[in-house]
């Protein structure tokens, strides 16, 4: 019987599965022949499966020198690489992963962390600390805040991280900001890239899949499981999508499930009609 409630409870949720978007992800649009000098090379290059660089030196909110190890034990991670002078698309992006946050079940500190790096030298730990506060008190669980981490470095560690996950961006002197793509980054607890989300909208049911997968099913529930069985990511798109196969092979083994019970109940009731007219 608890298969059975799996199986309908995945049918019913199976609706809230993302579906292809023929939208562009947000952010900047660096495909074309017709972008500005400054956007030329600034993009974001998938490197599925590659190692994040755990022995790279950084200093945490409260200026403490840590290793990206640190992050890295028995959760997986959201990497989100911004600055924290960014007058536009960084805010939107930690909005973005706020905003997601509310809206899952999983909670950092206890089924994954958020690491956040900035790719400005110049930035501080004060700098750090001061958007720490904003997005907790925006995230309203204070109770979570050892899972998130705001992290400043120097160029060659901040190199490290983005020559890493394929992060490209530029500094455009004529604006004195930096021209650069939005995305967040899925990593495994071993630290390596398992999903790359686009734009400033991350989807609460992409993003719950992306760390269940991550984690390799330390997290989740079965209902999680029974989904991914019937979904399959896209890389290009950012999104998970219906797998037809692993959707008709689920509703194949619920079918035999029902027939299943449907002839034991059947000769259960055969044998009990002919004991009473024994």
């Amino acid at each position: 019987m608890r298969t059975i409630l799996y199986v309908f409870t995945a049918a019913l949720l199976l609706t809230q599965v993302a579906l292809p978007s023929p939208e562009m992800p947000d952010g900047i649009d660096t495909s074309g022949s017709a972008k500005p000098d400054i956007l030329k090379g600034v993009t974001i290059e998938q490197r599925l499966n590659s190692q994040l660089p755990l022995d790279t030196v950084f200093r945490d909110e409260n200026g403490q020198t840590v290793q990206l190890a640190k992050y890295f034990k028995k959760r997986p991670v959201v990497l989100a690489l911004v600055y924290y002078e960014c007058p536009m698309l960084c805010t939107q992006i930690l909005n973005g992963v706020v905003r997601t946050a509310k809206n899952m079940t999983l909670m950092p500190g206890k089924d994954y962390d958020v690491v956040v790096i900035s790719f400005d030298p110049n930035e501080t730990p004060a700098m750090a600390m001061a958007k720490k506060a904003t997005y907790m008190k925006n995230f309203g669980h204070p109770e979570t805040a050892g899972g998130w981490h705001f992290l400043t470095g120097a160029t060659p560690s901040i190199d490290r991280v983005t020559d890493a996950v394929g992060f490209r961006y530029k500094w455009d002197p004529a604006l004195k900001q930096y021209a650069h793509a939005s995305a967040v980054y899925v990593l495994t607890p071993e630290g390596k890239l398992s999903k790359y989300f686009y734009g400033i909208n991350y989807s609460a049911t992409d993003m719950r899949f992306g760390l269940v997968e991550a984690s390799h099913d330390k997290i989740g529930t079965a209902v999680d499981q029974l989904l991914l069985f019937c979904c399959q990511f896209n890389p290009d798109s950012g999104r998970y999508t219906l797998a037809i196969y692993g959707v008709l092979r689920l509703v194949g083994a619920a079918t035999l499930l029902l027939l299943g019970g449907y002839v034991v109940i059947m000769l259960r009731r055969d044998k009990t009609k002919k004991n009473r007219m024994a």
